[in-house]
């Protein structure tokens, strides 16, 4: 479990592989309730290659000394744009 900040991550192995890279990582808000948008990729099980790019926003709560994730939200190539556009238009950015 992860104490601090740069230890929060999405990368996740399977057997001593990787199945689940980090491409990078923005900590949006820190504190007891810590908010990260990562970029990662997931090996597909059927042809063992590296899929698309995905974003994933996650939430956690850090209790007791350790980040305990509470929620996550998996953004996809196709539902990208439209997130984008619309924080846009929200925020007149």
């Amino acid at each position: 479990m992860a104490t601090d900040y740069d230890e929060l991550t999405i990368q996740y192995e399977e057997d001593g592989q990787v199945v689940v890279e980090e491409l990078e990582k923005v900590i949006l808000q820190k504190g007891t309730w810590t908010t990260v948008l990562y970029r990662f990729r997931q090996i597909n099980p059927r042809t063992g290659q590296w899929g698309p790019p995905k974003a994933a926003l996650r939430r956690y709560q850090k209790t007791r000394g350790y980040f305990r994730k509470t929620d996550s939200v998996n953004i996809s190539e196709k539902s990208a744009p439209i997130l984008v556009a619309k924080l846009r238009e929200w925020f007149e950015l």
